[in-house]
């Protein structure tokens, strides 16, 4: 994302903090002259020096001789900064930032947002013993999601957990069972879906009428009566999300009031609503454009002007915002192809390792790893998957720099709905994943060999016994 020369000071800093990862480069590469950014706001993370493209103080290159490709590599720098600002933006009141666990879930990444004070969201059992795993206590774990089991309750029950953020009449009732039947209170928040338009792709949309999310906020001050009268269950706040991706403040501005309006309402009705959880969404630039979302400290005062008159502590979920930037996905050339009136790039990365593409139509920036001359010439190429599929397609006609076999790419701003979104489709391995800390980096998720893949497959004993 290059900004054009009219940009003012403002669009520059909300460019430099959500795009961080390798701003100096593009900067210099764009041959245009910009205001100066403060040292404070420039984040090269992920940044070309000596020519290689480096997460923090570690050339790419030496991590894909180390480990492979395709790799994930995230940096601990890009993920401090990212959380520090959510933390900045909503310093005016007692809030708990909590990472969205379901876009990177592993437990380095969690430990790296858990040390520095972060909650985590979570929406499954697994995802609840992962925060745990990585150190993250009970008190600061909320537990979303539509389809909690009996189980998955009864786990966060007894480990300890901040909240529910329960999504339906039956899932709460069972929950009173649960709780009632081990003794104890389970803290809850109802998600409350608020019919608002959140201009984001259908697929993660999720604050509309007709999306599977939360209870009708028509519906809400009965299923709260119904919640203060079950036992084993005690009402401590209100719950909403509307959807990810958000690169606009107005519908949270219309999801926000409608929540304030709901709480001075369930007050009046005798709930003592004490705390907030505004869900998670802010967006960041996929692409080199202009089209910077807000700032965090932007979307702070939207929820400020909308519910800090309430005097509710604040919960947020951000994902995408923290962990975005904070990965690429490094890949290498296998060919180029010659194709009939176009050119195929075809990487060792495939869709199984970055669904998004496929799965949304999403972009990502490709860039080489070996920083190209300022006149090197470009041109279209189909940026393609060895996987058997045509819609193992990355991009279509990406004007990109001439590549060879063996050559090094950086698929840009993976670090969200990545791996976590990965498979073993074509009995390829999962792609493992790195995390950099200054001039260090570790594999904190292995390549599995194909013996091993093969290894958790098992014959029945009747088929071998007929050979």
């Amino acid at each position: 994302m290059v900004p054009d020369r009219n940009h003012d000071t403002a669009q520059l800093d909300r460019f430099a903090h959500l795009s961080g990862d390798g701003v100096g480069h593009w900067l210099r590469a764009s041959a245009l002259s910009f205001p100066p950014l403060s040292q404070d706001r420039l984040m090269d993370h992920f940044n070309y020096k000596d020519g290689v493209l480096c997460a923090e103080d570690v050339p790419l290159a030496q991590i894909a001789e180390a480990v492979g490709t395709p790799v994930y590599v995230y940096s601990t720098a890009t993920l401090t900064r990212h959380f520090q600002q959510f933390q900045k933006a909503l310093d005016w009141t007692d809030h708990l930032v909590c990472f969205a666990v379901k876009s990177n879930s592993n437990i380095a990444v969690l430990k790296v947002l858990g040390d520095l004070g972060a909650g985590m969201d979570v929406v499954s059992g697994g995802e609840y013993a992962r925060a745990k795993a990585a150190g993250v206590p009970g008190e600061r774990i909320v537990f979303s999601g539509v389809g909690k089991t009996e189980d998955e309750m009864r786990l966060a029950l007894e480990g300890g957990i901040r909240q529910f953020n329960v999504e339906s009449e039956p899932e709460l009732l069972l929950l009173s069972e649960v709780a009632t039947s081990l003794g104890v209170t389970a803290p809850i928040a109802l998600r409350v879906n608020p019919d608002v338009d959140a201009h984001t792709h259908e697929k993660i949309a999720t604050g509309k009428s007709d999306n599977k999310f939360g209870i009708p906020i028509a519906k809400s001050r009965a299923v709260y009566a119904l919640a203060a009268s079950l036992p084993g269950i005690e009402v401590v706040g209100v719950d909403m999300h509307i959807g990810s991706q958000l690169t606009e403040l107005e519908p949270f501005r219309q999801a926000y009031a409608k929540m304030a309006e709901l709480v001075t309402a369930l007050r009046e009705d005798g709930h003592d609503i004490r705390r907030l959880d505004m869900g998670g969404g802010l967006g960041i630039p996929y692409r080199r454009d202009n089209n910077a979302p807000p700032l965090p400290v932007e979307y702070g005062k939207v929820v400020r002007e909308a519910v800090g008159h309430l005097g509710c502590e604040i919960e947020i979920e951000p994902g995408r915002n923290i962990s975005g930037n904070a990965g690429i996905l490094l890949s290498s050339v296998i060919y180029l192809k010659e194709g009939e009136g176009r050119d195929f790039l075809i990487l060792d990365a495939a869709m199984n390792d970055l669904m998004r593409p496929a799965m949304y139509g999403a972009h990502h920036d490709i860039v080489p790893v070996i920083e190209p001359e300022l006149a090197a010439e470009v041109a279209p190429f189909d940026v393609v998957g060895p996987v058997c599929e045509s819609g193992d397609t990355f991009e279509k006609g990406m004007q990109l720099n001439r590549f060879a076999a063996g050559d090094l790419v950086a698929f840009r701003s993976a670090g969200a709905y990545g791996a976590v979104m990965a498979s073993e489709y074509n009995t390829r391995p999962l792609v493992p994943e790195v995390l950099v800390s200054g001039d260090q980096f570790a594999v904190i998720r292995a390549r599995p060999s194909i013996e091993e893949i093969i290894a958790r497959d098992a014959i029945p004993g009747w088929m071998t016994a007929k050979s």
